[in-house]
């Protein structure tokens, strides 16, 4: 039986380690990764093995050679262009003749018992074994759910936090019949996860998961290339490397020279031939390699430095990565996270700030502080985008400079040339920040078209026209006048998908942006009639018959914000008389706090009641979402909202299908029911909604927070779209808002948020999973578990923020809340456990 070692990733979420290096060859423990997995292989009786390689394969084919010294027969198999995780496995089939097989990632550092795992897939008599791990964090992974025997039930790929219903995770270990190869076409590129299982697993095929006791650590980013590193030393992780020790957990190689007179606290590895002088102080978890050379008064803690350094006198080295050949000189000073590629010069008294990256073959200038990479090269990091898009406090987080390198990451992502339209709320602080925005496209040969002080909604039309492929809207966000949130729209005028932020996040960490020649600098327009044009497309898609018959009279309440630059195009056509209050643009205090909100929403209510108007609605400050009260004065909750409009709707159109969020009390379902109108359940991402609301006989969608949906006119949340149709199905229907609201059903559904440490939310859904095993579950987002009487609770866990969401929803008030007790102390168990 042979194995597969896959050898050809670049690793480029760990540039600058792997500028000039395949990822399989990063040292741990002074071993290239590969060199582990292939002793691993050894241990195991896979002494005949094929390498697939792509990316600098030279360099792997002359490091290993034919295997010889490792006491195995290597063979190799190139790849011309990248042909994914399978196809390079196909690529090497002629290697592998008519027997099963086991497949290996080249690049993870693991020691998990592959006998076991082969007993496993032969008693299962499986056609492929997947080698299984849970992780704190499986985000970056593919997750697999699999039944009480181990048979494969379902595939997830890179899930968000809202899918994620296990902590289960694909480690890339794959025991395989020769058969699986047959349905590979050659020279394609095909991935084992996204295509090959979930394609067998449709066939019947006889698919299982091996979950492994062992240790398994994807080494994708910096900081777990220095875990790694870490668990090595403290033994949690068997594997092979010649030292011997010189004190409790201070491992020495050959020929290493320590001064006795230098301070040494394990568990740290210095390499052959090393030289430790005098003075000198090695703390925890550093390593030094072969050769390196650390000169008195310097000072190493957690600091992986690899062959042939030198560090000088009284330099400070603190969790960071030393490439090869680098000059670390006199009192230097590298900080947490930061990685010097190969064959640099720190000269003396320089200065790297934290999570700085340098490329190799750099010289930094003697009493330089770098606060940022030198090069454009890979940072990893948390995601970019929150529930707002990019947000943060003005100038602190979000700053001109953070404006230009996510403007510039943008337009990196787009062709020279395209047009991106860019717009703000009325704030000061919005107003600086799309200049720097404007700037960055322009200077990335985009061109810009600025609506200036624009309603979101017309932003988003106007995005969404012909020959404009994206755009940016910058605002202060809800409730927080110290803050700013940065929205980055697709060629739609909606929310970036997760995909398209994903792609946006990789560019930005990388900082690889584009720049245009001087010839190629992009222009900057300013539409002349961007709110008429909205205007006149909005009111030729709503129905408004009956309104001026209806002789109604609204209330709104612009909220000094930006839809007050267009309500006198829409108003003025509509023939409704209207009462307009803040009706002006307010720079100084652009949004409000929750008091002054409450304040308004009290005084909108004194004179919806007082004028007699049909109802009252109040936008908020960039005309996204609606606040609404009825002609007797009563604020309508967004969760009594959005019932209300949907009952109008429904009744109306009597057909079609609306979307709705699946955290929507199911009160909406026995409406739509009613109306022969049918429910499609989505996630709670507006991008997903948004996505929904394109289909052709979508009549409805609303996010549950003051969010509604326009299909008719466009797939993204518009306060001023739907205003102009309620004021049609009100003047319609003859009936009050009031009326509507009281033959709706009360809803029973209760919310609770659970604190939820990051390592442990996936531990947190796979205890959900199991507690609700018996019960039918949705996976639509999150985890929603459904009784037989019909009550239900749903688990999601926050994409921005350490803590879990839970819904239930019951007969009653008290069944709802036993429920959610009981979801809660499922979830509470999990977030606590060690």
């Amino acid at each position: 039986m042979k194995a597969v070692v896959m050898a050809g990733g670049e690793g480029t979420r760990l540039r600058p380690m792997t500028a000039n290096q395949p990822k399989p060859l990063l040292p741990i423990i002074n071993r290239p990764i590969m060199e582990h997995v292939l002793r691993l292989l050894k241990r195991h009786g896979y002494t005949e093995t094929v390498v697939t390689v792509q990316f600098l394969a030279a360099l792997i084919r002359n490091y290993f050679g034919d295997g010889d010294e490792l006491g195995m027969s290597l063979h190799y198999a190139t790849e011309e262009v990248p042909l994914g995780t399978a196809g390079s496995v196909k690529n090497a089939a002629d290697k592998l003749r008519e027997d099963r097989f086991l497949v290996i990632s080249g690049d993870a550092l693991t020691d998990i018992d592959l006998t076991d795992m082969l007993r496993f897939h032969r008693e299962n008599r499986a056609l492929v074994t997947i080698g299984l791990k849970r992780v704190p964090n499986p985000l970056e992974f593919g997750i697999i759910i699999v039944d009480e025997n181990g048979r494969i039930q379902r595939f997830l790929e890179k899930p968000t936090w809202g899918q994620v219903f296990s902590d289960t995770v694909n480690t890339g270990i794959y025991i395989m019949e020769p058969s699986v190869l047959d349905g590979i076409e050659p020279g394609q590129s095909v991935d084992w996860s996204s295509d090959v299982f979930p394609r067998l697993l449709d066939g019947g095929e006889r698919l299982f998961g091996y979950v492994a006791d062992g240790y398994w650590e994807d080494v994708g980013t910096h900081e777990s290339y220095l875990k790694a590193q870490a668990d090595v030393l403290e033994g949690k992780v068997k594997v092979d490397f010649d030292a011997f020790e010189l004190a409790p957990g201070v491992w020495a190689a050959e020929g290493a020279s320590v001064d006795p007179d230098a301070v040494l606290k394990g568990p740290l590895y210095i390499g052959d031939y090393a030289k430790v002088e005098a003075g000198a102080e090695l703390r925890e978890y550093t390593v030094l390699g072969s050769n390196a050379v650390v000169k008195e008064g310097a000072f190493l803690h957690r600091a992986v430095v690899s062959d042939n350094v030198y560090v000088g006198p009284a330099a400070h080295l603190r969790g960071c990565v030393i490439g090869k050949n680098t000059d670390v000189m006199t009192g230097a000073r590298i900080e947490e996270n930061a990685v010097v590629g190969d064959e640099c010069v720190i000269e003396a008294e320089a200065y790297v700030s934290s999570g700085v990256k340098i490329y190799p073959f750099k010289t930094i200038e003697a009493g330089a502080v770098v606060n940022t990479s030198v090069i454009w090269e890979s940072r990893g990091q948390r995601s970019l985008f929150g529930p707002r898009g990019v947000s943060g406090l003005v100038n602190v987080e979000i700053t001109p400079e953070l404006c230009v390198r996510l403007a510039s990451a943008y337009a990196t992502t787009l062709r020279k040339g395209d047009t991106v339209v860019t717009s703000r709320d009325a704030s000061r602080a919005a107003r600086a920040l799309k200049r720097a925005v404007i700037s960055a496209l322009n200077s990335s040969a985009i061109n810009v078209v600025d609506l200036e002080a624009a309603a979101l909604p017309v932003t988003r039309f106007n995005t969404s026209r012909e020959n404009v492929r994206g755009g940016i809207a910058l605002r202060t966000t809800a409730g927080d006048p110290q803050s700013v949130d940065i929205v980055f729209m697709d060629e739609s005028g909606a929310d970036l998908s997760q995909a398209a932020q994903r792609k946006l996040e990789r560019v930005f960490s990388r900082q690889e942006y584009r720049r245009a020649f001087p010839g190629e600098i992009a222009e900057l327009t300013f539409p002349a009639r961007a709110v008429d044009t909205y205007a006149r497309e909005l009111l030729s898609c709503i129905d408004m018959s009956g309104v001026k018959d209806a002789e109604m009279k609204v209330v709104v309440d612009c909220a000094g914000g930006t839809s007050s630059l267009v309500l006198p195009s829409l108003l003025g056509r509509a023939g409704v008389d209207v009462l307009t209050v803040n009706n002006r643009l307010d720079d100084v205090s652009p949004t409000e706090s929750l008091a002054e909100r409450r304040r308004d929403l009290q005084r909108l209510a004194e004179l919806v009641a007082s004028s007699r108007a049909a109802f009252g609605v109040r936008f908020d400050p960039v005309g996204e979402r609606v606040s609404l009260v009825d002609e007797m004065g009563q604020l309508i909750s967004e969760e009594r909202a959005l019932l209300v409009v949907l009952d109008l709707v429904a009744a109306e159109s009597r057909g079609g299908r609306v979307a709705l969020p699946v955290t929507t009390t199911r009160v909406a379902e026995m409406v739509c029911r009613f109306h022969g109108v049918q429910v499609e359940w989505t996630a709670t991402s507006v991008d997903t909604l948004a996505t929904a609301a394109r289909h052709p006989d979508m009549i409805f969608a609303c996010d549950g927070r003051g969010g509604f949906i326009v299909p008719e006119f466009a797939p993204t949340v518009d306060g001023l779209a739907v205003f102009l149709r309620l004021l049609g199905l009100v003047a319609r229907t003859r009936l009050s808002l009031s009326q509507i609201d009281a033959r709706i059903p009360e809803a029973k559904l209760l919310k609770r948020t659970v604190p939820t440490p990051w390592a442990h939310k996936g531990a947190v859904m796979r205890s959900v999973v199991e507690a609700a095993e018996g019960h039918r579950i949705d996976t639509t987002d999150g985890v929603r578990v459904v009784e037989d009487d019909g009550t239900w609770a749903l688990v999601l866990p926050d994409p921005s923020d350490a803590v879990t969401h839970l819904w239930a929803e019951g007969h009653d008030v008290d069944s709802a809340q036993t429920i959610l007790e009981r979801w809660a102390r499922v979830v509470e168990q999990a977030a606590g456990s060690q």
